[in-house]
């Protein structure tokens, strides 16, 4: 009995002392397009920024996906466009000094009662994004604006525009606008159609590789329930203050890599969601995961998980990022309702400088706040609670942030996390923690002024 305690003992001391160099996900497999390739001008594309390109587009991939796929070729030039829809098989390939430009009229993307994002592929497999170009959502036309956000200047420059302001002046939606019209009956109708720029869903084998993808009307590259993603060199950008204008969102996927890739955005940087409730919990959870080596500017959160989370998370490693400016460096969030398991959750070598708020945060009440609606509270109820644990953090260096470690919520919904041989320089506190026990700390510094 001894000897099998004392076996146990060092396994857990074994795992204890395991960083996330030692655990490796099963990697992606690599998308197979053909050699063959077509150009945009073959089909009628004009790249003067004015022509709508939508039917140039339309006809190139119908061409390519005769033959099997391969590489459709975007040259140098600005090609207004409405949606693109993406084939088996096929590489969209931007070569430097093109620009997608996404069409600001927001009937172009109607698809019925729902409305398209700017490039898509459903169902598909082999699809691919690269090369040195720019999409450009021209998401100003769709987001709505928060006053307080927004200098005096930039507000003149939205009001130029037409829109509607609410009667306390807080908020304008880009809603009877001068130019375009609209394709709700409300402005809160209009902000719930807000689509993403980039979005890839139930995909085998993705890559997206080198293109800058910028100022899109919500999140801006969204893989959801893919297997083997490759998200490497890409550039994501958009304003500091644009409404939910999240980087990178990948929803219930398996075998992904974000590596190499530089964000700059409004909202969470490189997020990782699972779904709400049920029919999330029943599908398959964000598993086999490796972020390696970006850098995060502006933004929420630089890795962040969550709010949704019903699905789970398993065996995720984020190693050697940096997050240089974000308002929390480490943020997972959850709610009742929209809460699930993780599990194997690595993280290392981490550099973070002028986090606003804090290094690492672990929140349990976080409630859904879309512009213009009434502040939610998280639901009073006992379903899908979110359980974060199994963390194992290691290698933070923080040279500035308001407060190091924050963790909230029950001890069954937030334990067995290990914080390991870090550094913080904090401003206002080194820990927030609601209960004894939830964050194990291990060679952890703590500094201050």
């Amino acid at each position: 009995m001894k000897k099998t305690v004392s076996l146990f003992a060092a396994a857990l001391l074994c795992i204890a002392s395991l960083r996330a160099e030692d655990f490796i996900p099963a990697p992606p497999e690599k998308v197979n397009i053909p050699d063959t390739c077509v150009s945009l001008l073959d089909f009628g594309g004009v790249p003067d920024g004015v022509t709508l390109n939508t039917e140039a587009f339309q006809k190139a991939v119908s061409a390519l996906a005769k033959k099997g796929g391969g590489h459709l070729i975007v040259p140098e030039g600005v090609f207004l466009t409405g949606p693109i829809s993406l084939k088996d098989c096929m590489d969209l390939h931007l070569e430097s000094g093109a620009v997608i430009l996404m069409s600001p009229d927001k009937r172009d993307f109607l698809d019925g009662g729902s409305v398209r994002p700017g490039i898509s592929a459903s169902k598909r497999h082999d699809v691919s994004i690269s090369g040195d170009g720019i999409i450009d959502g021209n998401g100003e036309w769709w987001r709505p604006a928060k006053r307080s956000k927004n200098s005096d200047t930039e507000w003149k420059e939205l009001l130029r525009k037409g829109g509607t302001v609410t009667e306390d002046g807080s908020l304008w939606y880009p809603f009877a606008l001068r130019n375009f019209p609209d394709i709700a009956p409300s402005p809160k109708a209009q902000e719930s159609l807000r689509t993403h720029l980039v979005r890839f869903t139930s995909c085998e084998r993705v890559r997206v590789s080198g293109v800058t993808l910028q100022n899109s009307p919500k999140f801006h590259l969204v893989p959801r329930y893919c297997t083997d993603v490759t998200i490497e060199g890409v550039q994501v950008r958009c304003p500091w203050n644009a409404q939910n204008g999240d980087g990178i969102d990948i929803m219930q996927c398996r075998r992904v890599l974000v590596t190499g890739c530089r964000v700059d955005v409004g909202d969470d940087g490189i997020c990782l969601k699972g779904g709400v409730g049920k029919a999330a919990a029943q599908g398959c959870p964000c598993k086999d995961i490796l972020i390696e080596n970006n850098i995060v500017f502006r933004a929420h959160g630089g890795f962040v998980m969550g709010s949704e989370i019903s699905g789970g998370m398993q065996d995720i490693v984020v190693r050697h990022n940096t997050f240089s400016g974000t308002d929390t460096g480490l943020r997972f969030k959850s709610a009742p309702e929209r809460g699930g398991k993780t599990s194997g959750i690595w993280i290392s070598d981490i550099n973070m400088t002028g986090i606003k708020g804090e290094a690492i945060v672990f929140q349990t009440d976080y409630a859904d706040r879309p512009a213009g609606h009434d502040d939610n509270v998280a639901p009073d109820t006992e379903n899908f609670l979110p359980e974060f644990a199994d963390f194992h953090i290691s290698g933070i260096r923080c040279s500035d942030c308001a407060t190091a470690i924050r963790a909230k919520g029950r001890p069954s919904m937030v334990h067995d996390i290990r914080v390991s041989d870090s550094v913080f320089f904090f401003t206002e506190r080194d820990c927030d923690i609601d209960h004894p026990g939830m964050v194990e700390l291990s060679g952890v510094v703590f500094k201050t002024y």
